[in-house]
Order: structure tokens, then sequence, then C-alpha cells
């Protein structure tokens, strides 16, 4: 009977509890069931579950609730931690190890795999992707990068109206999102832009320095037409021939975070406005009112596919999404393998999105998964000798 452990790594998103969902509701009833508790960290501290019946409806029961519900967590795995990993897997005779997660979570699962053949353990290995920064190589998309991306789109554009309704306060508002190293997610916040009044006014992307001049003319711009500016910017974000802003390091680990402020300090010492920096935070991969239903729906079926292909003997793979040819959005389902994965790193947004937004737009659209509202123009105040012109109208 195969024995079959898996567990969640990595920050979570709104639908990696919506994978591990359908994943286990696809296993062969004729196996055996471990999960993982806290990543990595759990295989090597052998902090395992048994998936009595019990426990596997209370995984279910998280289908469509953020967060991971075995816990997942950031735990760079030495060597010794790797060989520990395989000891765990001997110990409980578990023959098949899957993870859900990101980049890290590919390459250390090909580490694991690794160790064991050097010592001939026979280890079946399995990834299914998840990361809200859509870093991942070897796959279209991410579960989880759809439900962020419409967070962030939704988020910027209502905060475009929320700064156009204060200009005589607050002039310049900059908004910071999640993204390390690639500017997919930043990106995103102009999805909803139908007016040119409406923010993003201007989008920094991890993937090209920021020259102060060329902000500050953005700016000046912007103000002059809609009388505001609202800038997003990813973490990631560097000045031309500066470092990257990071706020401190866990595990080894630099947390990035803190570019919204720089930049704010930077405004204010150069232009004569009033600025306001915003982080979005956690809430990007974790609120569940803004799941695309896109997102959720392949999520799930990332997780039946892997199950279905451990029966089928495949290993060494991670379940990649490809875009069907044809009319119309569609994917396919396509192995991958780990080492291609963890050889190509982290895949940035491309020239082709970076240079045309609509472009990626277009591209980005079937992944929020809907039909959203369409706002109006916003209305305009025309000031004429201290008085408000209403159409041909003069008070």
């Amino acid at each position: 009977m195969k024995h079959i452990a898996i567990g969640q790594a990595g920050g979570p998103t709104a639908v990696v509890n919506a994978t591990l969902a359908g994943f286990v509701r696809a296993l062969n009833q004729n196996c055996s069931l471990t999960f993982i508790m806290n990543g990595y960290e759990g295989l090597v501290n052998d902090y395992l579950l048994h998936a009595d019946d019990d426990i596997i409806s209370e995984v279910i029961a998280h289908e469509k609730v953020p967060g991971a519900a075995l816990g997942a967590g950031r735990y760079p795995l030495s060597e010794e931690q790797i060989a520990q990993s395989v000891k765990t897997l001997r110990k409980f005779q578990i023959d098949t190890l899957v993870f859900i997660g990101g980049n890290g979570t590919m390459e250390a699962l090909a580490k694991i795999k690794a160790e064991a053949d050097r010592h001939g353990y026979p280890l079946q290995t399995l990834g299914l992707p998840k990361t809200v920064d859509n870093d991942l190589a070897g796959t279209d998309h991410s579960p989880g990068f759809g439900s962020a991306a419409k967070y962030v789109a939704h988020v910027t554009r209502d905060m475009g109206r929320d700064l156009l309704a204060m200009t005589n306060f607050e002039q310049v508002r900059i908004v910071e999102t999640m993204g390390r190293n690639a500017g997919w997610l930043a990106a995103a916040a102009g999805l909803l832009k139908e007016h040119a009044e409406d923010g993003p006014h201007f989008i920094g992307l991890p993937e090209k320095p920021l020259n102060p001049d060329f902000l500050f003319n953005q700016i000046s711009e912007s103000i002059k037409c809609y009388g505001a500016a609202l800038i997003v910017v990813s973490e990631g974000v560097r000045w031309e021939k500066g470092k990257r802003v990071k706020r401190d390091q866990v595990n080894g680990r630099p947390i990035l975070g803190g570019i919204s402020q720089s930049i704010e300090q930077t405004v204010k010492q150069n232009m004569d406005v009033v600025v306001r920096s915003e982080l979005l935070g956690m809430n990007q991969r974790s609120c569940a009112a803004a799941v695309s239903p896109t997102d959720f729906h392949e999520a799930v079926q990332i997780g039946k596919v892997g199950a279905k292909w451990l029966f089928e003997g495949a290993s060494d793979v991670m379940v990649a999404l490809q875009r069907a040819d044809g009319p119309g959005y569609a994917v396919d389902f396509l192995p991958v393998s780990l080492q291609t994965v963890v050889q190509k790193g982290e895949r940035q947004l491309p020239d082709r999105f970076s240079d045309d937004l609509n472009a990626y737009n277009e591209w980005l659209r079937p992944l929020v998964g809907e039909r959203l509202p369409v706002y109006p123009p916003p209305l305009q105040r025309r000031h004429n000798n201290g008085h408000i012109r209403i159409g041909s109208q003069q008070k």
C-alpha cells in the first residue's frame, strides 16, 4: 500500500487549502495518508499527523479558508536537515512525498529526492505549485496569484478614488505590494483602470530600477492633470544605482518592505506636496472575499491532477499550468521536472508585459475570473474665478 505524506510550505495564499482539499478528495482509498505539519520543519522534527477520517474531514472543511491548514512557514534546510528528512521518511515508511509551495519548496523537494537516491531509498516526489508572486518557473501562472492580483487591482482603484476626493489635503499616495524580484503582482494594480484620472498613475517594478527624476516628473504631470498621483511599487523595487530596502532578516532570509516609505521621504524632500505611503500587507494573500473563481477552480484541479498522477507513477515533477491553444481561456495540466523549475529560478515579468501593460492586462484578465464592475468617470470640478461651473451654468 502506498504511503503518501503531504505538506504545505512558504507563504500561504487564499487558495492553498483548496489544492490540499482537491488532492485529498482525489486520493485512492487504497493508500495511507500522513499530513506534515508546519512545512519542512515538521518533516525534520517528526511533526506528522496520521490522516484518519476525522482529520481528513477537518482538512476538507478548510477548502475555502485562507492560510495553510497544515501550517507552512519558511524553513531553509541545511544538508543535515535534508538528511534528517530522509530519515523521517524511512522511519515512518513513507514512500511518496508531496509538497505544495513555490520556488524554495520545489528546490527543497528536489534536494530531498536526491538525498533519498544517494541512500538507495525509493522515494516518489511531486510538487503542487502556489505563490502570489507568480514567479514560479515552468508554469504559465500559479494558484494564489489570480486572487492576490484581483485584490491588488480592486484596492488600487478604490484607493485612487479615495485620493481624488482628498486633493486639498493629500496629493500623492505611494502603495507598496508584494513581489520580491518580480513585478507580476504590482503590475496587476492597473487591471481595472478605465479612466485616466484613476490610479495607478505610475507602477514601479523590480525589473526596472527607479529613476528619481523620472518619478518626480510622473508625479508632477499627474497632479497637474488630475490633482493627485497614485503610485504603486513592488516591495522589490530599488532606486537606480541603489539597493533594495530591507526591514530585517529571519533565518537568514531578508525581509523586504519599506520602499514606499523611502519614496515618500524622497518625494517630500524634493517636491512641495503632501505624500503618504501605504503597505498593503498580508491581506494581499489572505483575503477570502477577493478569491478569484478561476483561481479557486484551478487550485482544486491542481490537487486532483497531482493525486491522479501519483497512481500513474509520475515522480520528480511539478504539476504545471499551460494555456491551451484556441479561442477563449482554458488550461492544460502538464508535468515539468523539479530540476527544470529549480534551474530556471525566479520568473520575472517579461519585457513584452512590462513594456506593454495593456497586453499584460489581457493576459491577466482570465485569471481574475469574472467581469468586474466598471466605475463611471470621476466627476471633475472645474473652477472659474473661484466659482464652480456645472454644465453651462455658473453659480
